[in-house]
Parts: C-alpha cells; structure tokens; sequence
C-alpha cells in the first residue's frame, strides 16, 4: 500500500539539541527540490511538495492533507501526520498538497502507473 502511495521517502533524522540554526528543508535526491517529509498514519514516510494547491488540478492518486495531532484534553499540538485523500472526493476548490512524485522533475521518479492510477468502475 505505502508503495502504491507514493510513501516511501526516509524518515526525516532527529534534530540535534544542541544546533540552534534553523534546518534547512530536505531536499530531493533526484531532483534536488525542497520538500517536505512527514511520516504518515501507517508508519511510513512520505515526500510532499512546499505548497497546496486546489484539488482539481492534483490528481487523485497524488493528493495528501496534513492532520495534526493533539494531546488527550489538551490543545497543544504534539504531531502532524499526513493523510491520503481517498474515499470521498474533495471540492474543487478544497486545498490539497501534492506529493512530490508527481512534479519530480528527474526521469527516473517512481511514479503510479496508469493502471494503478484509475478509478475503479463500480457502476455495475
């Protein structure tokens, strides 16, 4: 499954306590693009694009939401995980992150093939 979604980037690397710079965002080993890596709710990772877009120029298979995660009885925010958009639709105008498989500029980007891509015909 985490394959097929395109969630298959290296766990981001813990920070260390004792650098105080502002990290840099990761870059794409193929293309050499900034991303960024969230984990997702399966316990893989996935490599996402800088900014969202509307949903009705991302495919399907490409489009991600990040949800955050609170503590129990508490506002704070102690995680964000990213979650495939699937199942209901969107609107058009509802805001998505695309992942970065689709926009990788690098030929040899792992990409869903059209098969995998499509729509099942569940009309019957």
């Amino acid at each position: 499954m985490a394959q097929q979604e395109g969630a298959t980037a290296t766990p981001r690397p813990a920070p260390d306590p004792d650098d105080v710079t502002f990290p840099d965002p990761p870059r794409c080993a193929l293309c050499d693009a900034d991303i960024r890596i969230h984990p997702t709710v399966y316990d893989r990772w996935v490599s996402l694009a800088m900014t969202e877009f509307p949903a009705k120029v991302i495919p399907g298979p490409f489009r991600w939401r990040l949800v955050k995660i609170q503590a129990p009885h508490s506002s704070t925010v102690i995680d964000v995980v990213a979650v495939r958009v699937r199942g209901i639709d969107p609107l058009p105008g509802d805001s998505v992150i695309p992942a970065h498989q689709m926009s990788c500029a690098d030929k040899y980007a792992e990409r869903p093939s059209a098969k995998e891509a499509a729509i099942p015909d569940t009309s019957g």
